[in-house]
């Protein structure tokens, strides 16, 4: 059954009948129900270290008027891999401008077709990221902005909600943290090992490694002086290995357990005050159940909506051939109510 700090306003999950089982629910949204991306328009923002990241704003929100400042802003935050091109934040985005606001997706670094300009990366605890991106937006708005995070940005956001507490609040006015490998551990072991190793590691690696060789092509004498190889990016087949001669000394982590014990979101959701609503099916092939989140382990400004089903990001719905507005409209509708 849900976890029992759920939002009795918010509509309820039911997966169909039709598609059942973890790696069917993760799979098949994200590759049969990808709605088409919105007419995004673009804007580079430079880093507060010289690098540069890409923001692809709902044609309605970008240079908006100060008449329309009152007008809530999302802010979306993709995962391992993602951009405003996934079939999460398209879906997000579609809903958000239905509804008359205002939305944008942040990219990570060299993420949404937008090179690197820096020998880094990006990583799932990169909070101090999610915090300049988050004050940037701040600091065009004064209006209610909400911030979701979808499996490693969720991760880093909820990160950053704990590190900064009653700060955050100042910032933003609510969060949604969506299908999040919120102990590192448990879910690198777990994409590590059987079909999920074969499956979505795999084609993770499949994008990180060209991507990482690109990176070693540009900035070679910096890359190696971090111990990182074109040899050593080659025998990468699992999370662990790519996080231990990749991710960890880019930076600036010991290596990959290092990286996922410092990095994960968790132990920080005791400390949040922004009213966040977090939600992970209990069947995630990512997520093992056991990792998630218990009562005991959140604020009371945390809400947990733990679906028995709905896969890794899926949560698709209905009847064949299924639609992915249920995720918006819980997360909307939560941001709608605070």
């Amino acid at each position: 059954m849900d976890a029992t700090h759920t939002h009795p306003t918010l509509p309820a999950y039911h997966a169909p009948r039709w598609l059942n089982g973890p790696h069917l629910e993760t799979i098949y949204p994200a590759l049969f129900l990808k709605p088409k991306p919105p007419a995004y328009s673009r804007e580079i923002w430079t880093t507060p270290d010289g690098d540069e990241i890409a923001v692809d704003w709902l044609p309605n929100s970008v240079g908006a008027s100060p008449a329309d400042d009152a007008v809530p802003l999302v802010v979306h935050f993709h995962g391992l891999e993602g951009s405003s091109k996934s079939h999460y934040a398209a879906a997000l985005m579609h809903d958000t401008a239905a509804r008359g606001w205002h939305g944008a997706v942040a990219h990570f670094r060299g993420c949404g077709g937008h090179d690197n300009l820096k020998a880094r990366a990006y990583h799932a605890g990169d909070s101090a990221e999610i915090d300049w991106i988050l004050r940037r937006f701040r600091s065009r708005r004064s209006g209610p902005i909400y911030a979701v995070g979808v499996s490693l940005g969720g991760n880093a956001l909820a990160k950053w909600l704990g590190e900064q507490s009653e700060a955050a609040a100042q910032v933003i006015q609510g969060a949604g943290v969506v299908s999040s490998p919120l102990d590192l551990s448990a879910a690198g072991v777990a994409l590590d090992s059987g079909f999920n190793r074969q499956v979505y590691t795999r084609e993770f690696l499949r994008s990180l490694r060209p991507k990482t060789l690109r990176q070693l092509a540009t900035f070679g004498e910096e890359l190696a002086f971090l111990g990182v190889s074109t040899q050593e990016i080659a025998k990468a087949t699992t999370f662990r290995q790519f996080d231990e001669r990749v991710t960890a000394p880019l930076h600036g982590f010991a290596g990959a357990h290092d990286y996922w014990r410092r990095a994960s979101g968790k132990p920080w959701l005791k400390r949040i005050v922004v009213p966040t609503l977090v939600i992970n099916a209990r069947n995630d092939p990512f997520v093992p159940a056991a990792s998630l989140p218990a009562q005991g382990d959140v604020s009371p400004a945390v809400t947990l909506l733990q679906p028995e089903r709905g896969g890794h990001v899926g949560f698709a719905h209905g009847g064949f051939p299924g639609r992915l507005d249920w995720l918006p409209q819980a997360l909307l509708s939560y941001f709608q109510q605070l």
